[in-house]
């Protein structure tokens, strides 16, 4: 048990760190029911990003209590039209898969979970991901090829997600 006091100390930490750092412009973290290992991550994008500037992305952090040891996972609620998240949200990048051999030799060991990573690498990650998605192993297949394939019907398809995400309810 002493092992998830320790991963919920720190992550209560680096919660308040993120809270009180105002170098982390267009993040915005809580917890969600008082639960250090669940957070809501808002993501309000710069306005000057190629594709998902102006968006309001509503994400959620779920830490294992291994962490930080092991990776969190990641889910936009907000629906997202990018290469690199799943139609269900769930978030697909390097850094947020389990510090192993990739069994597919797709990626090495460094590129994956490393303890040294936080809340904050992750979510800045996650945006810039987001600008320059890893179209070679897609989440969303029909999202990578129109990427690739017809860049300009890309765009229309997240501005349409820009906009709905502006729609607050």
């Amino acid at each position: 048990m002493a092992s998830s006091s320790a991963a919920a100390g720190l992550l209560a930490r680096q919660l308040k760190q993120m809270q009180n750092d105002k170098d982390i412009p267009g993040i915005s973290c809580g917890l969600v029911d008082n639960n250090v290992f669940e957070w809501e991550v808002m993501l309000m994008i710069n306005d000057d990003t190629k594709y998902y500037g102006g968006g309001f992305f509503r994400a959620h952090l779920s830490f294992p209590t291994e962490y930080p040891l092991m990776p969190p996972k990641m889910r936009f609620e907000t629906p997202i039209f990018h290469p690199n998240i799943y139609a269900s949200g769930d978030v697909c990048i390097s850094i947020l898969h389990p510090p192993e051999e990739d069994k597919y030799g797709y990626e090495s060991a460094a590129e994956r979970w490393s303890p040294v990573q936080t809340p904050e690498t992750i979510l800045l990650s996650v945006i810039s991901m987001l600008s320059s998605p890893n179209d070679e192993s897609p989440a969303n297949v029909e999202a990578a090829a129109m990427w690739r394939e017809n860049p300009t019907e890309f765009k229309k398809r997240v501005r349409k997600c820009v906009r709905d995400s502006q729609q607050f309810d």
